[in-house]
Parts: structure tokens; C-alpha cells; sequence
């Protein structure tokens, strides 16, 4: 078989199975879990055989596999079924197999019991077949068919739990708030293959490369857009904190291989594009700092430990972006993948956290005792998740992210040929807070999730294997994938990212001064865990992992308070921020900002048409209606049937005509 024939099927084997799921799932519920689980592992397997027959991928001298045939005549820009798979489309095409595999497989213990995971199953399944699309698609009008699909997806997904409000308000944020980047990402799809004459990756490339882009920074700043309701970047990043309100899976589908990377994925893709304007790169790199750092210090003051990760996977993605600011693909798709790795750990073994504790919330975690001996895998594979993201070394985030601060110290001192100074500074400094901040948040989550003190935490039994199984599978690249730095530059663009001295000195610095404070912080404040009771645990010992975390999402605001914040005097995130803790808990009241920039002012503007419409448009209509209906009840009256009253009227009007005719005459004469 072709390797154009296996790359074919890698993206179609999920999409038969979530077809297959849809129509045969609830008559035959024997083949659901087969028909979620099997396609996936088959594209997977198929996923590594394309990236073993690329060989090292096109740094280190081997061609990219293109093939391509035209979908239909469409006129001068021609639409094309085209595969452009190179090093880095290789390798995230098996990330994506790798988590997709894990999350079906983990998702047939923690949703065992879900009446719904039929429907459930055939959409990840989607989901998974739309993200490979758009891995392995060289033509950007097939590439966005994907981009879509994901995102009615994760419409569906991110509404699972449609009975709780917090659900459905999430659902149709998450899916009107990418929309509102992609209506101008369209349109700077449209003005870059009306410069380029194609939709063809590779013939834009060319393009690009012979200088024959003609409005470089307006396309540029028309895809940012996209990017930035795609991938959460400020200020269209609203949506994912919320959209924690899904099952836990579908979380960690979401921020570890899908819909988030697809946009860092896509300004890697057409990185030449966004650097032939020094002013969009400037603008991407005050994006990825503002987005980095705020969402930094919004973890740090998070009470759900989902939207900590949620913010956490924000911050990570700027890493990502400003890594694409300063010119450096290789870098950004690095921390892509090793971030899929610990992101899809952190969120499955949340979700153990969340079934055995009953709750969502840290601050009841954190009034629990002996929580971690309760669920040891989760425990010990979490510890190694959260050392990679706060990047120390040797875990793999260490490498990834130092990659990313090596690349913008090498474009801040100059030594970079497409980057601006300016973006490489940028860059740095805030990657440098944000590494000091990172490893503030992911200590705080540890310290509280599995060192309470209180009551013992609830037993629910051992957790399914399905669950606690994936999570040692995921420990491998977390531990491990860092070591293959040395070997990564051929599957890119054979630029080095090994790490620097000097970054690695002051971001593992950085970190760690940011964790001994936060363990400093709660040293102090831990005592006061015993002292001031926490609302209620949910705690559901015979449901299964979808079940208790649909009652904690629903009961968490009644139990602890305001959704992004529970007012613990004990949480040392609000010691260590504090009067900005409760700016940092709401995301800085950005969804109030817009709200009374947009939302108010629309909403205003409909009732004002609404008005109109009825008080005045509909007047006129009802009064010309009315008119003729008052003029026919007078005629009908005068139908009376009587012959003498009507030689009557015609003999009066005769001599009304008549005298009228006299005078006029006499007037005349």
C-alpha cells in the first residue's frame, strides 16, 4: 500500500467509525465501544507508518509527500483533494492518534453508565477525523472544511451535560465566539489565494517565497483572527475556561491534539506568510505575552481545577504563538506536541480527582485527607504532568519550552533574519513571567488536590483500568519525548533546539522561585484549611466518572460560590495575588467588558428594531388594513335590499349633480 493511500485513510477510518456509531449505536450498543475504540487505534497505527516511511521528515533531506486531484472546476482558483504531509504534519498527526486513542479508550470507563455515549463516541470520533484533515490537507479550502467540522463538534461535546445551564451557556459561547474569528479568517483565506492564484499549500509557499504577495500584513492580521478564536488567543479566549463545563475527556481531546492546535498548527503550516509582515509578527508576539501572562495569574486564582488547566492550556499556547512571533515553527510545533502529551495526562487524571474526591473544587480538595493514597496512579502520573508543565527539567516541557525561550533570545539580540527585535523581547519576557507563574499554579493545584487535611476522602473503590491505564501510557512522552531534541530539527527545518544556557538557567530559575513561594504560601495558610469548612461534597460512590462530574459542575456555584473563585482564606493563590485575585478569578471581567461593548449595545439595537417594527412598520400596516375594512362595513350598511331607499339616494344624488351643475354655471357666467 502507498503512502499516499495510508494518509488517505488516516483521517477517513475515524469518520467511518463515528458514521458507523451514529447509525448502528443504538441498535446494536455491543458494537459502540469497538466501533469508537478500533478506527481510532487503526488511524493511529496507520499515522506512525506515515511518519516512519517519511523517514525524518524534510530537514533531514527527504521530500514531503504531496498528491492532489481536483475536487471541481471552480474557475480561475481551482479547489483540490490535496495531501501535503511533511515532518511536523507527520508527527502531529500521531499525536492526535495517540490522545483521540486514549480519550476513547478512557472514555468507556468514565462514561460507562452515560445513556448518551453512543452519540458521544461517534462525535470524538469526528472530531479526531476532522483535526487529521486538517494535519494532513494541502489545500486550504479542504482544510477548512475540518476547521469547521471541529467546531460544530465541539458545540455538541462541550454541551454533553445539556441539563445544567453551565453546559449549554458554554456550548453556544464556545461555538458563536470562534465563529465571530472565523468570518474574517475566511476572508483572508479568500485575499490570500486571490494574491496567490491557489488554495495549494505548497503553490502559496512558492508564491510567498518569490515575493508575490501583494497585502501581506492585511491577510496576515484576517488569519490572526481565526487563529485567535481558534487556539484561545487574547482577546478571543474567553470560551475555553467555560467550555470545562464538557465531560473531562472531551477536554483533554480539546486542549491536547485538537481544535487549540489547529490554529498554532495552521500559522506553522504558512509561517513564510505571517513573516513576509514584520507588523504582524510584532502583533502575534503582543498577543502570545498578553495571553501568556494573564492567563498565568488567572490560574493562579482558579477553584476549579479543569479551568486551571484550562487557563494553564491557554498560557501554553501563547509559548506556542510566540514562538511563531519570533520566526521559529520548529519550536512551536516542539511544545505542541510534548504539551499534548502532559495536557491530555493532567486532564484524564483530573478527571480520577474528580470521581474519587466527588468535587470540582480545590478548596474541598483541600480540606480531604489522604486523597492521594485513594487514587495512587493519578497521584504519581499528575506529579510528573505538572512537573513537565511547570518545565523542570529533565521532563519533556523543560526542552519544549526552552525551545521556545531559546528562539526568542536568539531573534532579541538580532541573530534572527525574518523576526523583528522588538517581537524577540517581547517574547522573552513574557515567557520568562509566565514560566515563574506556571510553576506558581501547577504547585497550588498539587498542594491542594492531594495534601488536605480534614475528613478522609471518600472511597468509591478502585477506578476502572480503562481510566487509571492511559494515564501510565501518557507518562512515557511526558517523561521521555524531551530527549528527542537532538533528533527533531531533521523532521522540521533543521534549525537547532537544543536548550540555551542562558534561558535555561533563568526559566528553570524563574520556576522554581515560583513554586517555593507558592509552598511557602501555603505553609502559611494551610492551617486555616481546618478552621474554615468549605461548602459540600458531591461525593456519587455508584456512579461512574460522567456522573459525578455533571452533579459537581451543577452543584458548584450553590456549594462554593461564584463558578471561577470559591472564597477560601486558606487558598495561597489568593495570599500571593491579593487584591488582584478577584480581577484575576473572572479573567479579568473581559466577558463584562464585552459584554457592555457588544453584547448591550446589540441587544439595545434589536429591542430599538423590535419597536419599530411593531409600534411603527406595523402601524401603517394594520391602519392600511383597517381603512378599507371601516369603508367596507359603511357599504355593506347601505345594502339594505330595499328598492324605494335606493330610487331614494339615486333621486337625491340627481339633484345634489343638478344643483351643483347650476351653480358652477352661474359662477362661470
Amino acid at each position: 500500500m502507498t503512502t499516499t493511500t495510508l494518509a488517505v485513510l488516516v483521517p477517513l477510518l475515524p469518520f467511518l467509525g463515528a458514521a458507523a456509531g451514529l447509525l448502528l449505536g443504538r441498535r446494536v450498543p455491543a458494537l459502540v465501544r469497538p466501533l469508537a475504540v478500533l478506527p481510532t487505534l487503526t488511524a493511529l497505527l496507520l499515522a506512525a507508518l506515515v511518519a516512519v516511511r517519511q523517514g525524518g521528515g524534510t530537514g533531514g533531506g527527504h521530500a514531503s509527500l504531496d498528491a492532489a486531484t481536483e475536487l471541481t472546476p471552480t474557475g480561475s482558483v481551482p479547489i483540490e483533494l490535496a495531501l501535503h504531509v511533511d515532518g511536523f504534519a507527520a508527527l502531529v498527526a500521531v499525536l492526535v492518534g495517540v490522545v483521540a486513542s486514549c480519550v476513547q479508550i478512557y472514555s468507556t470507563g468514565y462514561l460507562r453508565e452515560d445513556p448518551r455515549y453512543p452519540s458521544y463516541a461517534a462525535l470524538v470520533s469526528l472530531f479526531t477525523s476532522a483535526m487529521l484533515l486538517v494535519v494532513y490537507s494541502g489545500d486550504l479550502m479542504v482544510l477548512l472544511v475540518g476547521w469547521e467540522i471541529m467546531g460544530i463538534c465541539s458545540y455538541f461535546l462541550v454541551g454533553h451535560y445539556w441539563e445544567t445551564p453551565e453546559a449549554r451557556a458554554a456550548s453556544l459561547k464556545a461555538f458563536l465566539v470562534t465563529k465571530l474569528g472565523d468570518v474574517p479568517f475566511l476572508i483572508g483565506l479568500f485575499a490570500l489565494a486571490a494574491d496567490t492564484g491557489s488554495f495549494r499549500v505548497t503553490t502559496i509557499l512558492a508564491s510567498v517565497a518569490d515575493g508575490d504577495l501583494d497585502h501581506p500584513t492585511l491577510i496576515a492580521l484576517l488569519l490572526l483572527a481565526g487563529v485567535a478564536g481558534k487556539s484561545a488567543q487574547f482577546p478571543l479566549h474567553t470560551w475555553l475556561p467555560d467550555a470545562m463545563a464538557g465531560p473531562t475527556p472531551v477536554s483533554a481531546l480539546i486542549h491536547a491534539a485538537t481544535m487549540v492546535a489547529a490554529g498554532v498548527y495552521f500559522v506553522a503550516r504558512l509561517l513564510p506568510v505571517f513573516a513576509a509582515s514584520a507588523a504582524a509578527l510584532v502583533v502575534l508576539a503582543v498577543m502570545a505575552a498578553v495571553t501568556m501572562a494573564g492567563s498565568a495569574l488567572a490560574a493562579l486564582a482558579q477553584d476549579d481545577i479543569k479551568r486551571v488547566l484550562a487557563y494553564s492550556t491557554i498560557g501554553q499556547l501563547g509559548y506556542m504563538t510566540g514562538a511563531l512571533a519570533v520566526g521559529d515553527h520548529g519550536a512551536a510545533v516542539f511544545h505542541l506536541l510534548s504539551h499534548g502529551a502532559f495536557k491530555a495526562l493532567l486532564f484524564l487524571g483530573a478527571g480520577v480527582i474528580i470521581h474519587a474526591a466527588g468535587t470540582n473544587s480545590l478548596a474541598a480538595m483541600s480540606r480531604m485527607k489522604g486523597l492521594r493514597d485513594r487514587i495512587p496512579d493519578a497521584y504519581w502520573t499528575m506529579t510528573v504532568a505538572l512537573l513537565a508543565l511547570a518545565a523542570i527539567p529533565p521532563f519533556s516541557g523543560f526542552f519544549s519550552k526552552e525551545a521556545v525561550l531559546g528562539a526568542a533570545e536568539h531573534a532579541a539580540t538580532g541573530h534572527a533574519e525574518s523576526a523583528p527585535t522588538a517581537a524577540g523581547w517581547i517574547v522573552l519576557v513574557a515567557g520568562l513571567l509566565t514560566a515563574l507563574l506556571t510553576a506558581a499554579y501547577a504547585t497550588r493545584l498539587w498542594l491542594l488536590a492531594f495534601h488536605g487535611t480534614g475528613a478522609e476522602a471518600p472511597d468509591h473503590g478502585k477506578q476502572p483500568v480503562t481510566m487509571t491505564a492511559v494515564l501510565w501510557v501518557l507518562v512515557v512522552p511526558s517523561l521521555a519525548f524531551g530527549l528527542s531534541v537532538g533528533v527533531l530539527p531533521d523532521w522540521f527545518d533543521g534549525r537547532e533546539l537544543t536548550p540555551t544556557l542562558t534561558t535555561s538557567v533563568l526559566g528553570t530559575g524563574f520556576a522554581l522561585v515560583g513554586a517555593l513561594v507558592t509552598y511557602g504560601a501555603w505553609r502559611h495558610t494551610s492551617a486555616l484549611a481546618a478552621r474554615v469548612p468549605m461548602g459540600a461534597v458531591a461525593a456519587n460512590p455508584e456512579g461512574d466518572g460522567g456522573l459525578v462530574e455533571a452533579e459537581a459542575i451543577a452543584t458548584h456555584a450553590p456549594a462554593y460560590g461564584d463558578v471561577a473563585s470559591a472564597p477560601d482564606p486558606a487558598d495561597p493563590g489568593r495570599l500571593l495575588l491579593g487584591p488582584l485575585h478577584r480581577h484575576a478569578a473572572v479573567g479579568f471581567r473581559l466577558d463584562a467588558v464585552y459584554a457592555a461593548l457588544f453584547v448591550r449595545p446589540v441587544r439595545a439595537a434589536a429591542s430599538l428594531v423590535r419597536f419599530l417594527d411593531r409600534e411603527v412598520v406595523e402601524t401603517y400596516v394594520r391602519g392600511a388594513g383597517t381603512a378599507p375594512r371601516w369603508l367596507g362595513a359603511a357599504v355593506r350598511r347601505a345594502q339594505t335590499g330595499n328598492v324605494q331607499t335606493y330610487l331614494s339616494a339615486l333621486l337625491a344624488g340627481t339633484v345634489v349633480l343638478a344643483v351643483a351643475a347650476v351653480l358652477v354655471a352661474t359662477a362661470g357666467a
